[in-house]
């Protein structure tokens, strides 16, 4: 993949990571405002720490791409995008173009899920 295409595609994921990161954020500062205010049945309350808990967890997940992103860009000014942080071989351009955070090739990253990172 040519390196302009990369950054395009890295840009773009960058921007939607850090566009629903900062609604995330919001969400997990409105929930804990209306915790605060609430006054109402205890099972309103858990309710409510149900929600700021998922509300956490994906602006966790959320980070985690971020660094992702990072990363991916990393590569591009290094000259090693689209090459598996693993082995060195060739990511295809699909799916790169499908996941552009890509850092394996699909029969390594499905190897690294199996396993986990202790494999690796």
């Amino acid at each position: 993949m040519n390196e302009e295409r990369a950054r395009k595609l890295v840009a773009r994921e960058r921007a939607r990571v850090e566009s629903l990161l900062t609604e995330q954020t919001s969400e997990i500062r409105a929930d804990g405002s209306l915790q605060r205010q609430q006054t109402g049945e205890s099972g309103d309350a858990a309710s409510a720490l149900d929600s700021e808990s998922v509300s956490v967890a994906l602006a966790a997940d959320l980070r985690e791409q971020l660094a992702a992103v990072g990363r991916a860009e990393e590569r591009i000014a290094q000259g090693t995008y689209g090459r598996s942080i693993e082995s060195g071989s060739s990511i295809p351009d699909e799916r790169l173009e499908a996941e552009p955070l890509a850092e394996r090739t699909i029969e390594e990253q499905r190897g690294y899920e199996a396993h986990g990172a202790r494999r690796f």
